[in-house]
């Protein structure tokens, strides 16, 4: 059984919170190359560089998720518990 960092969420599309230290350690890296960014390019005068540091974290951040991540779909609920299913 595969060991997923970000499991499915139980409704929707996409990932919920990290289930494992490595999926925390990803989202708190994340986290502070979001809130450094200003700082490395100020939006004011760097903006289209700004704006691409911010896109490549996004991006590294959903392939960090769709490689360790569960497998996304759309989910309405879990058949398991008696809630909606999909």
């Amino acid at each position: 059984m595969a060991r997923y960092w970000f499991p499915a969420k139980r409704f929707g599309w996409g990932w919920g919170p990290p289930s494992t230290w490595e999926g925390w350690a990803v989202l708190i890296a994340v986290i502070a190359l979001t809130a450094a960014a200003p700082f490395v390019f100020p939006p004011v005068s760097r903006l289209p560089l700004f704006l691409l540091y911010i896109a490549l974290v996004t991006l590294g951040f959903l392939g960090v998720c769709l490689l360790k991540g569960e497998p996304p779909r759309w989910r309405w609920g879990d058949k398991d518990r008696g809630e909606p299913s999909d």
